[in-house]
């Protein structure tokens, strides 16, 4: 069974949120999973931990309360966004190492640009010397992953100093262009995908 990889180039954070949804509810066990690559308008997302939730600072940018796990983040162009819509239990996974096969995905990204990045157990994401680099949120439902990675890559990176970047007061934001000019979203979009879908179906043979 393979996975499919679907470049939707920029797009509305709710409707491809509620397609999201729609093609999780009506998966069934022959259902082939994807892997959705895309862009977001600028948006704060706060996810379904509200605890000590702080409204942003500035008020230009709409605020959506989404189902995913995790605290309040910022999307916007020059962000890559991947959503994993993936069975688990095809690969028998648990939601804990599904977030580790996407973290080492970024990691090796990063290692392969000589750039040395790490992850956090106890605080999900990819982080190049404690700045955060790449957020993660998921939401299982019926054992089916939705929603999934942030990863910045050339962006405006102020919106992230009006929030507590996922809940974490004076967490500092970076982005892929400090450290390479190999910044195109599409094509890095596809070589992440490509190495979750390598490790998931590694999982199966």
């Amino acid at each position: 069974m393979s996975i499919s990889i679907k470049n939707l180039g920029l797009t509305a954070y709710e409707s491809t949120w509620n397609e999201m949804k729609n093609f999780t509810s009506k998966r069934d066990q022959a259902t082939l999973d994807e892997i959705w690559i895309t862009e977001h308008e600028a948006i704060y997302t706060l996810g379904l931990n509200k605890k000590d939730y702080k409204k942003p600072l500035r008020d230009d940018i709409p605020v959506l309360h989404v189902d995913r796990g995790g605290k309040i983040t910022y999307h916007g162009r020059g962000q890559l966004i991947i959503y994993p819509l993936i069975d688990l239990e095809r690969y028998h996974l648990t939601i804990r190492s599904f977030v580790t096969l996407i973290e080492k995905s970024i990691v090796g990204f990063l290692s392969r640009r000589d750039i040395k990045a790490n992850a956090k157990i106890e605080a999900p994401g990819v982080y190049i010397e404690n700045k955060k680099i790449a957020s993660l949120g998921l939401r299982i439902k019926n054992h089916a992953s939705y929603h999934g990675l942030s990863l910045n890559i050339d962006m405006d990176l102020t919106p992230f100093d009006a929030i507590d970047p996922c809940g974490y007061k004076n967490l500092q934001m970076t982005q892929l262009k400090t450290f390479t000019d190999d910044i195109s979203i599409e094509s890095i979009g596809f070589e992440i995908a490509n190495d979750i879908k390598h490790q998931l179906l590694h999982l199966k043979s």
